[in-house]
């Protein structure tokens, strides 16, 4: 009798153990669908997982790489998918496991239609990678003169440092003899900034 009952104490102990996995396992498996379904380009399922109270998985990332549904998108440069992830409340600010944000990704691939969409969204232009590189930075590395002007347009900040070289957008720009465009358009932004001081008239 008593081990009968040991028995069904430990078959009952197995059973609620699988129980309390089951959500956790369940959670899992949406987000590597959805991202799957956001890789695959497959439009209805990502819709079935962006309906009723799933809306929060758009923000999901991949366990492995840190890389969230917008990432994906921009990675293939596909303005259409990015713009409704968006709108369905994807964060543009998320980050993967080396820091980088989906407008860092448009910075480094030259993807001005991502990054005016992230821009317009809300993203925050100045926000680094772990090694301190901001979009701007990697926009002015790159000789990329639309997203340069896109993010300074859009509140981006020159002087920021990065922690490779303690250099900022402007001092990559004024190093790079290729870049004097560059330069003069961040010097301009700059310029327009700087409050002018009020003149002063004659007296009365």
């Amino acid at each position: 009798m008593a081990f009968w009952r040991k028995s069904r104490v430990q078959a009952l102990a197995a059973t609620l153990a699988l129980a309390l996995a089951v959500p956790a396992t369940a959670q899992f498996s949406d987000s590597y669908n959805f991202l799957k379904a956001v890789r695959d380009r497959d439009g209805e399922k990502v819709q079935q997982f962006l309906g009723g109270d799933k809306s929060s998985i758009v923000n999901t990332r991949d366990y492995g790489t840190g890389e969230g549904a917008l990432a994906i998108v921009v990675k293939r440069r596909d303005d259409l998918y990015l713009r409704f992830l968006l709108a369905k409340g994807a964060n543009p600010d998320i980050r993967d496991n080396n820091g980088n944000t989906a407008l860092l990704l448009c910075a480094q691939i030259g993807f001005p239609e991502g990054t005016t969409a992230l821009i317009q969204s809300g993203a925050n232009v100045n926000l680094p990678n772990n090694s301190g590189e901001t979009p701007l930075i990697v926009a002015v590395q790159r000789r990329d003169i639309v997203n340069v002007r896109l993010l300074l347009a859009g509140g981006a900040n020159p002087k920021i440092v990065d922690h490779i070289a303690g250099m900022s957008a402007r001092d990559y720009a004024a190093r790079d003899t290729r870049s004097t465009a560059i330069l003069k358009m961040i010097d301009d932004s700059a310029a327009t900034k700087t409050p002018k001081a009020p003149v002063q008239g004659p007296g009365l």
